[in-house]
């Protein structure tokens, strides 16, 4: 293999992932299938740590590794998947709108309970 291939540990350890997470997202069909080394050992190309980064991200802004599936599908044969990632994306901004009012509530009632404590113990 060429000199420009991770291991599975390198790649981990680069991207602040484990081995497991990578077989995962194998699985899922995140990242493509590794052709072995003759002794048995996965090799991913150099820029397959921006692959994984790319996953990371969009894991924290909310997408599922669902989601991000179908969109790769799409993406990586060279379609356009703008329409299904800005529906993602309006899906994603309407739950986080859901949860910020969710935690505001949550927030005054705590307050309250607060003050109604301090007054018991006043």
């Amino acid at each position: 293999m060429s000199s420009a291939s991770l291991g599975p540990r390198e790649l981990a350890r680069a991207c602040g992932v484990s081995t497991d997470t990578l077989r995962h997202y194998e699985r899922k069909g995140l990242l493509a299938k590794r052709q072995r080394t003759p002794a048995g050992y996965r090799r991913y190309p150099s820029d397959t740590v921006d692959r994984v980064r790319l996953i990371q991200r969009a894991l924290v802004v909310g997408f599922s590794l669902d989601d991000l599936t179908r969109v790769l599908r799409e993406r990586d044969p060279g379609g356009a998947p703008c329409r299904g990632v800005r529906a993602l994306l309006d899906a994603r901004l309407a739950d986080l709108s859901a949860r910020i009012r969710d935690l505001k509530s949550l927030k005054l009632e705590l307050a309250s309970l607060a003050r109604v404590w301090d007054d018991k113990r006043g």
